[in-house]
């Protein structure tokens, strides 16, 4: 009976254990980064009474070397940081992961918000705030980022059958045809009306992203991400600029490039 009594105990002690690691998997890390360390310690014990696993950081080198030990489920970023301010961190962040990021910032004006958006900030917070605003932007993001990974599945589903309808000839990609508008990849040749539209190598590329995929919304982020990848260091409307430029030399058909207000762009499906 004795070595019974032990093995249950050993099973039931297994499976804490597997209960105890689950409720670990489940413990969303936010990093919050604010030189205002009384700030700082006041967001984390919020954070964490709220369930979050808080790690910290005062500056912004400190904050990429936390963000790659950590790979936090979100970011807190302040914008005023020593060593490399909100937007640097920020910009380099966004060259490698998609971690939302919400910034805090003194900073009132529209242009700062919109400078801070476009360098990759999911959100922003303008100080002062309250508590409660921090923690209900938290939780309305991170349900942002679950409903995200809940459709994930499908799209990759539908990526995996993609291929079965590509021609058996892959190194050769098929023309996109949108209206009156040939895109022919093999080329790098955009026709309208049959006469070929002069486009710059990063408008191409655009253009082609964005039409390869009618009635996707692009993120500015993963635009640039996709378009300039790593060559992009900068913090002008360069997306916008582009957009407006490809708007012009399509002239009618340019409106098929469609603004989603605080998101990004999307081709307008026919």
């Amino acid at each position: 009976m004795t070595g019974m009594h032990t093995d249950a105990g050993c099973s039931l002690s297994l499976l804490e254990s597997f209960a105890l690691e689950e409720e670990v998997a489940r413990v969303t890390t936010i990093l919050v980064v604010e030189d205002d360390r009384a700030l700082c310690d006041l967001l984390r014990s919020h954070l964490e009474a709220d369930g979050y696993q808080v790690i910290q950081a005062f500056d912004g080198p400190a904050a990429l070397v936390a963000a790659e030990q950590h790979h936090p489920q979100l970011i807190l970023l302040d914008w005023m940081l020593p060593g490399m301010d909100g937007l640097a961190v920020c910009r380099r962040l966004r060259q490698h992961s998609l971690t939302p990021i919400i910034m805090l910032t003194a900073r009132t004006e529209e242009v700062d918000q919109i400078l801070g958006l476009e360098v990759g900030a999911d959100d922003y917070i303008a100080k002062p705030f309250s508590i409660r605003q921090v923690l209900a932007r938290v939780r309305a993001t991170l349900r942002r980022v679950e409903l995200d990974s809940q459709q994930k599945p499908a799209a990759e589903a539908l990526s995996r059958q993609a291929p079965q309808a590509l021609p058996p000839t892959p190194d050769t990609p098929t023309p996109i045809v949108r209206g009156p508008l040939h895109i022919t990849p093999v080329e790098r040749l955009v026709r309208l009306e049959g006469q070929e539209v002069d486009l710059t190598p990063k408008e191409y590329d655009l253009l082609m992203l964005l039409a390869s995929h009618p009635g996707w919304v692009f993120k500015r982020e993963v635009l640039l991400q996709q378009v300039w990848g790593d060559s992009y260091d900068g913090f002008d409307r360069t997306i916008d600029n582009h957009v407006t430029r490809l708007r012009k030399k399509l002239g009618a058909l340019g409106e098929k490039i469609e603004t989603v207000w605080g998101v990004g762009y999307r081709f307008k499906a026919d």
